[in-house]
């Protein structure tokens, strides 16, 4: 191993060189800016390219071109710079184009923009999230292999705390096993034989070709492509002090690095909670939500919104009572710096959560 102290943006951008990106682009936006900035020193020690885009719309369209090519590419943004891009991160899905996407997000508010998505048609995104950074060296490099394996957009999905916290953390390429060749990529081999590829979200055979496919079938293939990602991508979660809980806490992301350690201290003063961690968020990991939360009088769900993960733990647990317990709560830059995150204020939070499930359940 090959172990360093490393701030965060500079290990991501380390580990998407390590996975073989060789082209990303973007426009500074904190906290998103400093991966771009070790991006742009990396990528030509490599023979890759850094382009700092003139704005969101030019870098989504340089990564678009450079993916099409058969390149490992990335780009990305903070939630506000990503809405600029839904247009054309839903037509990269419909022409089944692989690239990843980090958002270095502020605060928790992006999770519907990520698991929803802005833009039109039939489409998701694979969405990773970490919770420190040695998960994020490695699920930044699993993020390039399932968009290859898939051929769809993956988002990363950090923020200001994973790009800025140092750790130690080992950035060497980590081997996911084979892709699938790109044979579809245009490489110019396919020019002049009469028999051109085409990357469209259109359509994905040239017209008056032999393969001509409806526009129609077209859209309705990427419906079942998306059902097949659906149950095809292995969900990752984690938890934790589940088996004799009460109360379970979900949380992703940095914050689910806090409940993790409180919850912890929690146990410790023989109090029964209990948690549950999605690193997918799409697809959402319903069934382990599920039965981590099977023997519990109820769930609470943590996040740094109004509510957004909130219902896809709801859906995930039915019958089991969900309680929020977030809300929003940056500093000054409202980069998401959250003074709620207090060690003492979640303890708190969750001794009262639980004093309330248990006289509701009395």
């Amino acid at each position: 191993m090959n172990r360093r102290l490393m701030e965060g943006s500079e290990a991501i951008a380390e580990a998407m060189v390590a996975a073989g990106c060789r082209f990303f682009s973007g426009y500074p936006m904190t906290p998103f800016t400093e991966v771009l900035e070790h991006m742009a020193r990396l990528l030509p020690t490599v023979g890759g390219v850094n382009m700092n885009a003139e704005s969101e719309l030019e870098a989504v369209g340089m990564a678009w071109g450079a993916a099409a090519g058969g390149t490992r590419a990335a780009t990305g943004s903070v939630g506000q710079g990503l809405s600029l891009m839904q247009e054309s991160l839903a037509e990269l899905c419909i022409a089944r184009v692989p690239l990843v996407v980090i958002n270095m997000a502020r605060g928790q508010g992006d999770y519907f923009q990520a698991t929803r998505g802005g833009g039109h048609g039939d489409y998701r995104h694979i969405v990773l999230a970490p919770a420190d950074i040695p998960e994020a060296v490695r699920l930044v490099q699993l993020a390039f292999h399932l968009a290859d394996v898939w051929r769809n957009p993956v988002t990363f999905l950090g923020d200001y705390y994973l790009a800025h916290v140092q750790e130690a953390v080992d950035t060497s390429r980590i081997d996911f096993g084979p892709v699938p060749p790109k044979d579809w990529a245009l490489d110019g081999s396919s020019s002049g034989t009469g028999h051109a590829r085409i990357v469209s979200p259109i359509m994905p055979a040239k017209r008056g070709g032999a393969e001509r496919i409806s526009y129609a079938a077209h859209l309705e293939s990427l419906g079942t492509h998306v059902h097949a990602m659906a149950s095809g991508v292995d969900p990752l979660v984690e938890t934790g002090f589940i088996d004799d809980a009460e109360l379970v806490v979900a949380a992703y992301g940095t914050p689910a690095r806090y409940i993790r350690y409180v919850v912890a201290r929690l146990r410790d003063e023989g109090i029964p909670v209990g948690f549950v961690r999605p690193i997918t968020l799409w697809p959402f990991p319903a069934e382990a939500v599920a039965q981590a939360a099977a023997g519990a009088r109820a769930v609470a769900v943590y996040e740094l919104n109004t509510g957004q993960m909130y219902d896809d733990v709801r859906l995930a647990v039915r019958n089991i009572p969900v309680h929020f317990i977030g809300g929003l709560s940056f500093d000054p830059s409202g980069f998401g710096i959250a003074p709620d995150l207090g060690v003492e204020n979640l303890m708190t939070k969750l001794r009262r959560t639980l004093d309330d499930v248990r006289r509701q359940s009395a």
